[in-house]
Order: C-alpha cells, then structure tokens, then sequence
C-alpha cells in the first residue's frame, strides 16, 4: 500500500467527503446539483467501475449532471447492496491495483437506489419517469434468456413464461422494462435506450431480443412500438474487477476509508458503443469512450482473446488449487498452455481493429492477466461456466472446424471445464458448487469420467459440436488423459507438441 495512507477511517457518506484524507480524489460536484437520467439493474463492482466511472469523470468536468444514476435490481441479493449502497449516499470508493502501487477516489454518480421487490413496482415506476433516458444492465452472460445451443431468445424459460402471464408484476429485469416501457407509451412520454453493458457478442442485440421477445408473448402491439422507437446500442466492455472480500474492505480501511462496498480495479479501461440512444446520451467519448459503427470487430476481439481467455486460465487453475489468474500466469505449465491457445486457437479467427493487431493485444491481455496487485480469482472467472463456455469459447471452435484450423488445445479446455465439474481437484479438495446448474453438471461430469461422450451429450450446451468427430475425438482423448494421467501431465502434452 502507498506510504501516505492512514490507519484511521472515516465512515463514507456525502458529509464526510471533505474529512476523507487529503490523497483521496473526490466528486468536485455536489449531490444536489444532479438529476437522474440512467437508471442502472445490476449495480455490482463492474457496472461501479466502468460505467459510472465514465459518468463520474464527465461530472468532474462540470458536464452531464442531469444524467445521474439510480441504482436498481431485481434479485433479492440485490436488496444486501442496496442497504450497502443506501447507507454511505450511494458513493462508491474505487481502488485501482497498478503493478507498482495504489490509488483511490470517491464515485458519485449514483444519487439514489430503488428499492427491490418482487413485483418490481418501484422499479417499474422509476424507469417509467420521463426524466430516465437510458436503462442499462450489467445482469451477467447469463441473465439474458439466450438458449445456448441455438442462440436465441428462449420463450420457455419459466421466469419468461411467468412474466408474459403477469406483465403488471414481472419477476425478471426484461419483464420490468417491458412494464415501464408500456406506461410511458400510454403517457405519452416517448421512449429509453436499453443498453446492455454485459460480455456478450451483440449485447445490443441480444438485449433487443429479450425485451421485444417478452413483450411480444403478452402485448404484440407494445412490442411493435418497441422495436419502432426504442434502441439497443451494441458495445463492448472491459476493465478486470476483482469480487469484493475481505482483502478489499481492508484496503478501504488502509486508505482511511470504511466502506462496506468497496471496488478494486486494474489501471485499465474500455469502452467501445455503437452511438444508437433514442432520447440522448452522456458524451462519453470526452472521458475515453469510442463510438463507432464497428463495434463488433472490438468485441469479437476482447470477448475472444480476453473472455475465452479466462476460461483457458480458470479451470485448469482450479484444478491445480492455483488461488488468482495472476499466479495462473505465473504457472509453468498453465501459462505455456494459454499463450500457445491464444495465439495458435485464437488469434486465426480474430480481425486486427485500428490501432491493434490481434496478436498485439494477446501481449497487452498477457500483461493485464499477470498483475499481481489484481487478486482475481480463479473460482470468480470460473463462475457459470455453462454460460461462459457456450458464449466466448465455443463459437471459436464452430470456426475452427469450418476452417479446418487447429483445435486440439480448444477441446482441452473443454476436456478441463468438465473435468473441473466433477467437484474435486487433483489433491482431493472440493470444489463448491460454481455454477447455476452444477447438480446437473457435476452428475454429467462424473458419467463422462469414463464416457467422455456423455459431457457432450449436453444438447443445450454444445448442440451438433458433438457431432463432429474431430473435436469428439480430441475432447474424449484429453478427458481421458486428464483423469488417468492430471491436469499436468495433459497441460504439457499439449504445449510440447508440434
């Protein structure tokens, strides 16, 4: 930690900015000077570091202080963070870990939280309010009702079927913008912009599917308006933010500050948006933001070389009991096996964007992986490898097959997700339950210990990829591998090869 911090702390709230110790940046505006025009669903450490982060930087600046945000969510873990948030003004303090020390500043461009509730009602009324222009999310890659093996918005979910039958009380985030969105047709009050701040390829899009795809199932004339009026900016994101533990608190506390939602993140930020926002948006381009009509290119890049980075890293790590992706990258067999995936898997099916190669930016996502001030662990990255797998690194392998590429370190990874899915690691320890479907996962993975074929027997995950036999073939050779010989063993038959 930086020598000039202080072992005393002060409670974080609005009136105690200015008794916050004198390294500490803070907001150069005052609360009462701002009006709502956001409202945020998914206020966790991301969507604190990133987008309210730009938000912050232009307030600084004196510009975008009707643009506020309002905090909101739709699950009940989301009520914890709301208290949290509530209680120390909505003010975030935001770490950032360079590799040669720290930094902190206060973020406030959240003003207010609505409160959770099963039905969504304040919620709804919130993004109902004419003065709200833009409704973003950050409700994970797997929050979006996406069938995995088809890619499409899925009807049937139950939490969809729900909503469609009880419009006026929806459960899930869609469901309530749908609601908020039909109250502000019959007022009279135009539409928002909906944007998804979410890892996924086409956010926008798939962010259009969900919420016209809802509304569709229970008012096909308020679906029409929406797919008229409303937009659905694509984008793509990226800044490393550890979860918040312990470890994170203290170092609030090392910096003078008691918060009870502190957010660690890397010294580096990215935000690309196609420029698409129905009723206005911040200029965010001021503070580092890029509008472009090309978005895809930049997320393919980021969601592949980074995202499927991940996955290469996280569950190999699990396995062999290494804690962060940091230490991942210091392992001498883990990283060897990720840069050779990366660059002779990866890169082939990943276009160059203006001012950085592919290849080029597999060095600058090596050094981002290997900080060792960023303890982002390997349990977190590996979280819902159901969604994850399906969304970065299997359209890769779809490519590699059309192209005849190479695939054989793409068929480890999976060989290792479903290795790790079995529960245990190579020293015997358990593995707690890390995924929204791990039961189902954990009885597969350990049928596919001796029939590898049974994991990809997994229809709504890997859909007709278990029909192909190249990667069949490679996948049933690298489990096998994995449990007769380790994780080791495996990881270095495949780096030493040819």
């Amino acid at each position: 930690m930086d020598e000039l911090m202080t072992q005393e702390t002060v409670r974080l709230g609005r009136a105690a900015l200015d008794h916050l110790p004198a390294q500490i940046a803070r907001p150069a505006y005052k609360a009462e000077e701002l009006t709502p025009g956001i409202v945020h669903i998914g206020t966790g450490n991301f969507h604190r570091a990133h987008q309210a982060w730009y938000l912050h930087r232009l307030m600084q600046q004196g510009l975008a202080h009707d643009w506020a945000i309002i905090g909101a969510g739709v699950r009940p873990g989301d009520a914890a963070m709301r208290e949290r948030l509530m209680a120390q003004d909505c003010l975030t303090t935001l770490i950032e870990l360079r590799p040669d020390g720290t930094s902190a500043e206060i973020c406030g461009a959240m003003i207010g939280f609505v409160p959770v509730e099963p039905d969504n009602a304040a919620l709804i009324a919130q993004m109902a309010a004419p003065e709200i222009r833009i409704v973003s999310l950050t409700v994970t890659e797997g929050g979006y009702f996406v069938n995995p093996a088809t890619g499409v918005f899925d009807p049937d979910h139950p939490d969809v079927a729900h909503d469609a039958a009880h419009p006026a009380t929806p459960r899930t985030a869609f469901g309530a913008i749908v609601a908020a969105l039909r109250l502000r047709r019959d007022a009279g009050h135009g539409p928002f912009t909906v944007q998804s701040c979410d890892n996924l390829r086409g956010n926008g899009d798939v962010t259009r599917d969900a919420v016209i795809g809802l509304a569709r199932l229970s008012d096909p004339a308020l679906a029409e308006w929406i797919a008229a009026e409303c937009t659905f900016p694509n984008a793509m994101v990226d800044c490393i933010v550890p979860a918040t533990g312990p470890a994170e608190l203290a170092a609030a506390r090392a910096f003078g500050i008691e918060d009870a939602a502190p957010v660690t993140h890397e010294n580096y930020r990215q935000w690309v948006i196609e420029d698409a926002f129905c009723a206005g948006r911040p200029d965010w381009d001021r503070v580092g933001a890029t509008f472009t009509a090309d978005v895809h290119s930049y997320e393919t890049m980021k969601i592949r070389i980074l995202n499927a980075g991940h996955q290469v890293l996280a569950n190999a790590g699990e396995l062999l009991g290494v804690e962060t992706i940091a230490e991942c990258m210091a392992h001498p067999e883990i990283a060897p096996f990720w840069r050779k995936v990366e660059l002779n898997e990866i890169v082939p099916h990943v276009a160059d964007v203006p001012g950085m190669t592919a290849a080029d930016y597999v060095t600058l996502i090596e050094s981002r992986f290997a900080n060792p001030a960023i303890r982002d662990t390997t349990r977190r990255v590996a979280f819902d490898g159901s969604s994850r797998h399906a969304g970065f690194v299997l359209p890769i392998l779809r490519d590699a097959l059309q192209a005849g590429a190479p695939l054989d370190g793409l068929a480890l990874v999976e060989a290792l997700w479903a290795r790790m899915c079995a529960g245990t690691r190579e020293d015997g320890s358990e593995i707690a339950p890390n995924d929204p479907a791990w039961d189902s996962l954990q009885t597969v993975a350990r049928a596919a210990r001796t029939e590898p074929a049974a994991w990809l027997a997994q229809d709504d995950t890997y859909g007709d990829l278990a029909q192909s036999d190249r990667f069949a073939q490679a996948f049933d050779r690298w489990l096998r591998m994995i449990w007769q010989d380790g994780t080791t063993a495996a990881l270095r038959t495949y780096a030493d090869a040819g």
